[in-house]
């Protein structure tokens, strides 16, 4: 026996506290709570969401096991996964939504089955994907005609521009970097990712978009807008901004592109443009 249990051994004496009258607020997250499940090495992600996350939101993260390999095998294993992982947010607690937060998992299991896991883990919280942010935030930018850069091997580009034609988008232009390491990926540097994705650049463009929540696209969102004069979207952008309207937080963030420029309001039209089927088997 420890030596503090022997000393209230020998006590022989129960507590019994005075009843007191305790003040209750709603808490230091009174606004929304937000989850978001994350790959197990991921070094980006959350970062970028505690950068814009507003006074009264609450944040909270669950890691999901993923091999360091990024490819279509190794992103396919994480579906079993999901639920498991997303149910560790907050158990006896709610959450407003819930986020499964990896592009090109997202595409590669499926958009509508990760929604479908997460919904078991937490069926109170509204279910979404950074990718299904990024879909909404094109369509409430206008974006039809799109350039896209990714940091993925091609056997996963194709998923990526066989999900965005599949959600009416026509891509004038998709290049990736081949980087297999998602470790690597997160080291890529920002400037670098500023002169790839404006060289890939077109007339014709509606609106760039930057593919994957470990690139550090959020640091210069706003120089890339300014510099192609057209909306450019990044992942952990329109992932949060997704998650805030959906939460119906308004707070625009100025620097971090013009899509916070947009509120509930604009976000509620691009979610109706999906249709009923949305949440249909893939």
């Amino acid at each position: 026996m420890l030596a503090a249990e022997t000393a209230l051994a020998g006590v022989g004496e129960n507590v019994h506290s005075r009843p007191v009258e305790v003040r209750y607020d709603r808490g230091r997250h009174d606004r929304a709570k937000l989850g978001f499940v994350v790959l197990a090495m991921e070094q980006t992600v959350e970062d970028d969401v505690f950068h814009l996350t507003p006074e009264g939101v609450g944040v909270h993260f669950a890691r999901i096991p993923m091999s360091n390999n990024a490819t279509v095998a190794t992103l396919g294993a994480m579906a079993p996964d999901i639920t498991r992982a997303a149910s560790l947010l907050l158990p006896e607690d709610r959450l407003d939504v819930l986020c499964y937060t990896c592009n090109s998992g997202t595409m590669v299991i499926g958009e509508a089955g990760v929604r479908q896991a997460l919904r078991r883990a937490k069926p109170e919280a509204k279910p979404t994907t950074v990718m299904t942010g990024v879909i909404r935030a094109l369509r409430a930018l206008g974006a039809r005609k799109i350039v896209v850069a990714t940091p993925y091997l091609d056997e996963v580009n194709d998923y990526v521009l066989r999900f965005l034609r599949e959600r009416g988008f026509e891509v004038l232009e998709i290049q990736g970097l081949n980087i297999r390491e998602n470790t690597a990926i997160d080291r890529v540097e920002p400037e670098f990712m500023r002169e790839y994705a404006r060289a890939l650049d077109r007339p014709d463009a509606d609106a760039l978009f930057v593919c994957c929540g470990a690139l550090r696209t959020l640091d210069i969102v706003g120089t890339l807008e300014a510099d192609v004069g057209k909306p450019a979207v990044v992942s952990n952008q329109a992932q949060m901004w997704d998650c805030l309207r959906l939460a119906g937080i308004e707070d625009k963030l100025p620097g971090h592109g013009r899509l916070f420029d947009l509120g509930c309001a604009a976000h509620a039209r691009a979610v109706a443009l999906e249709g009923p089927a949305a949440d249909a088997a893939e």
